[in-house]
């Protein structure tokens, strides 16, 4: 997770290297193993080094190619050496151990633009051509590395830290109303190409955008595919595909002498885990594991069931309880101020969270996606069969699901809840907004058209909801939530279920059976966990952790709070109702908000 930063002056003024000295500095948190900068004529890079791989460790950046193209990036790439075939085949020379950063940098040489078509893995970088004079800027497919930028005349800046961007002095520190109305709505700007500052963009994930003299282009250059189509004869093959593939996706990610995982109780990164020491083993105990879990109230039991997955395969497990923490704990603590707005009260366990991880490990490994891609349908994907005329194929289909699926007891209370408009976690509209700033934002047809999963430009025919939600802006939030950029702590956290190969594969098999129950990791990790987990359902959160903590009597109310004039502005702090008491979890998040963003204001005014 090096911290990357440059400077562009597309009319022609020089950037002086001393000038870059200063940004450098400023990310020194997120980039310990040192700094360089890099200027020639009207651009200027410089980067904050953490190396998280073997092939960083004698990385140098910015780095150099052909006298002509110059990079800066925060990569890590997979299928290194597919990739590096394909860079052959078009005729450039690269060894088997070079950095990802050069890799890249071929790549570029080879195709141009169109190098991101090749590419797999995490990366946000920044490639100046001195022959055509243009900067090309890059983001993951999904976001996972952040990228931010400011267009200022001619004066274009770029980095993976937002308040490095911030930092220059013609950026204004005015804020982006429509972001703030998102936050105060939904808990977080739904928009992935703006920031909460009105001068500083996002580059969405999937986007490329180059700036030349003429001008700049912006362009998506990836969609998740819904053309896939995989059919084995036997069940077997599902599992053994998906495993040789979880493989891969593992371990292109332990590519260091030490990683961290982030296990609960749950499936998803305990078979991470098990991947993960299985690979270690085969390599020699290379790299060492160590294993993290976060106790709270509501999943006591998260706890026990770790304790069981890390005991079974042998990896040393370490928690962190969260109860003691506090509404808003540590608020007038500068080290751990927010860039942007968050709804989370107890923001301060974060930190915690990660302080712990970089005492022992600069990488740790992370369990979320499953979830979304093998969100279990059934109904789509009988009218697939159904419009494809593949009627034996659906009725054996059919025929096998009603023997399997039992009658859904669970949850059928909350389902008859919604029917009559009493849904516990439904989002509630806040009442509390300021007439004349909710007006303005038209923020009643804003909540109409963000409510729910957005429609994504076309439709997967057999994984819809689980496609759909892969363009949340949900993604991007929590990705750059838990960058070094924010947490202050040079831990790069990496996530293999969304390994394209993975995704890929995921998206174009047949949900049932595989889907159902996530079926697929179950069979995949047969003696590879214990039973108790292994075969566990699945066991939502019971509540809210913060709801939690305003019903306790003895805690501070939070609604003694000193109000920053600038509030006014979003909302009346007079209409607010009181956040303790008897809440249901949909009130609880809305009506923490203004307190969230009341708090945030505090502090990045101190921060400036």
């Amino acid at each position: 997770m090096s911290g990357i930063f440059g400077i562009l002056h597309r009319g022609g003024a020089s950037v002086e290297a001393v000038f870059l000295q200063r940004f450098a500095e400023f990310m020194t948190f997120r980039g310990p193993d040192g700094q360089r900068l890099w200027s020639a004529g009207p651009v200027g890079f410089c980067h904050a080094m953490l190396r998280t791989t073997f092939e960083s460790m004698d990385e140098r950046q910015p780095t150099t190619l052909d006298g002509r193209f110059c990079i800066t990036a925060d990569v890590r790439l997979d299928a290194r050496d597919e990739l590096t075939a394909k860079l052959v085949r078009a005729g450039r020379q690269v060894p088997s151990s070079l950095s990802d950063v050069l890799l890249i940098l071929h790549a570029y040489a080879a195709w141009g633009g169109e190098c991101v078509a090749h590419l797999c893995g995490d990366f946000a970088f920044a490639i100046w051509d001195a022959q055509t004079r243009t900067l090309f800027c890059a983001r993951d497919n999904f976001g996972i590395k952040p990228f931010y930028y400011a267009e200022l005349g001619d004066l274009f800046l770029f980095s993976n830290t937002l308040n490095c961007v911030r930092l220059h002095p013609a950026v204004s520190q005015e804020l982006n109303e429509a972001a703030i109305a998102d936050f105060l709505l939904f808990g977080l700007n739904y928009n992935n190409a703006t920031t909460t500052f009105r001068d500083v963009q996002r580059l969405p994930p999937a986007h490329t955008i180059s700036v030349a003299p003429d001008g700049i282009k912006i362009r998506r250059y990836w969609t998740p595919p819904t053309d896939g189509r995989i059919h084995y004869r036997r069940a077997s093959e599902y599992v053994d595909h998906f495993n040789s593939l979880l493989q891969s996706a593992v371990k292109d990610r332990l590519r260091n002498d030490r990683i961290g995982i982030l296990m609960s109780g749950g499936l998803d990164s305990p078979a991470l885990a098990a991947t993960a020491k299985e690979l270690s083993t085969k390599a020699g105990g290379i790299p060492e594991l160590c294993s993290y879990t976060i106790l709270s109230a509501i999943a006591d039991d998260e706890g026990i069931y770790a304790r069981q997955v890390a005991e079974f395969i042998g990896v040393p497990n370490r928690h962190l309880a969260m109860d003691h923490l506090r509404p808003f704990e540590r608020r007038d603590d500068p080290n751990s101020s927010w860039p942007e707005p968050v709804d989370e009260p107890l923001f301060a366990g974060l930190f915690e969270q990660f302080g712990m991880i970089a005492q022992d490990c600069r990488v740790v490994l992370h369990g979320e996606g499953s979830d979304n891609l093998m969100d279990f349908q059934m109904w789509p994907y009988v009218a697939h069969l159904r419009r494809r005329g593949e009627w034996s194929r659906l009725l054996t289909e059919m025929a096998r699901y009603f023997w399997i699926r039992s009658f859904p007891w669970r949850g059928i209370r909350s389902r008859i809840l919604k029917l009559f408009g009493r849904d516990p976690i439904a989002p509630v509209f806040p009442p509390w907004l300021a007439p004349d700033f909710a007006r303005r934002m038209n923020v009643e047809a804003r909540w109409k058209e963000c409510t729910g999963i957005p429609l994504p430009p076309v439709q997967h025919p057999i994984h819809r909801r689980g496609y759909a939600s892969l363009f949340l802006p949900q993604w991007t939030f929590m990705f750059e939530c838990q960058d070094p950029g924010v947490t202050r702590f040079p831990v790069e956290v990496r996530y293999p279920y969304l390994d394209l190969r993975l995704v890929n594969y995921l998206l174009a098999i047949p949900p049932f059976p595989f889907f159902l129950q996530k079926k697929l990791i179950r069979e995949t990790m047969k003696g590879r966990l214990p039973e108790s987990v292994r075969v566990r359902a699945k066991t939502p959160l019971q509540g809210h952790l913060f709801r939690k903590h305003v019903e306790l009597p003895e805690n501070e109310r939070v609604g003694a709070v000193r109000w920053i004039q600038e509030i006014e502005r979003f909302i009346n702090p007079s209409a607010l109702g009181m956040v303790y008491g008897r809440v249901n979890v949909g009130q609880v998040s809305s009506a923490v908000r203004p307190y969230c963003l009341n708090f945030w204001l505090q502090s990045d005014r101190r921060v400036r």
